[in-house]
């Protein structure tokens, strides 16, 4: 069966448009800091963060001195992160465009960074293969990825299985969450990998609310929702949902707090 990309990425133009991304990305800001940290963003460096969404990592390394191009599929989110470049009163070369067919010549970049971004590329080689592309030689890459045996791992499955299936040849998400995997994909660059699983913590008043909170802001829940309430199927996810995040609940004054880990990548190409 041939795959429709074209279709597949207006597909995820939407789920990424819908709700409220900027203000998810709000309680992920603290990851773009570690990324930052570990390419060692320096003045004068060309750094190309790819799937910026609303500038989490884009805005820090302008103001960190680094010459910045932000790259997204979404022109609504690009939006938000002109504006919020303004307000931080940094420069940064924000641009549509996908993450499979950069638009820039190759050895272009001195660091390229990707936090929850690259990793819903369909095509997965494509896109490990355009990163190293455009990276420089002795250049480095930085990328964030959910686990799949983490708590927002264990989310997106929830909600898959909920869901039509994916192609089976698209592999998901969380493959760039696997450490065999991702060296397979940056396996013909020659590159030193390194590999850190972090965790990020959320916090919120309890597993409902934040499953209503989800509801208003998150794409991808927004969607399932949109998809499975008309169906009579919503309400079985939902539960599901919310005994996921109870049992992973840490808080012991009533309150809700976890721990969702990721998997640090990076990618320090030969000089």
């Amino acid at each position: 069966m041939d795959i429709d990309f074209d279709k597949l990425k207006q597909g995820q133009k939407r789920m990424w448009a819908t709700g409220d991304y900027p203000e998810i990305a709000r309680t992920i800001a603290p990851v773009a800091e570690v990324v930052l940290e570990r390419v060692e963003v320096r003045p004068a460096q060309q750094l190309l963060d790819v799937a910026t969404g609303s500038g989490n990592v884009a805005i820090p390394a302008a103001a960190a001195g680094a010459t910045v191009t932000g790259l997204d599929i979404t022109p609504e989110l690009l939006q938000v992160a002109r504006r919020r470049a303004a307000d931080a009163g940094v420069e940064v070369s924000f641009i549509e465009g996908d993450a499979e067919q950069l638009p820039f010549e190759d050895g272009s970049f001195d660091r390229v960074t990707s936090c929850f971004g690259v990793i819903f590329a369909p095509r997965q080689e494509r896109a490990a293969a355009e990163l190293s592309r455009v990276a420089g030689p002795g250049a480095r890459i930085a990328l964030t990825a959910w686990t799949p045996e983490g708590l927002n791992g264990r989310m997106f499955k929830t909600i898959g299985a909920h869901m039509p299936p994916p192609p089976p040849e698209l592999p998901s998400p969380l493959m760039w969450g696997v450490e065999e995997h991702v060296r397979s994909l940056f396996g013909p660059t020659g590159a030193e990998l390194t590999f850190e699983r972090r965790m990020v913590p959320f916090s919120y008043d309890s597993p409902e609310s934040w499953v209503e909170y989800n509801e208003r802001v998150l794409g991808p829940t927004i969607m399932a929702k949109a998809m499975l309430e008309p169906q009579g199927r919503w309400d079985a996810l939902r539960n599901e949902l919310i005994e996921l995040y109870r049992d992973a609940n840490e808080a012991e004054d009533g309150g809700w707090r976890v721990q969702a880990e990721y998997l640090l990548i990076v990618a320090q190409l030969p000089a």
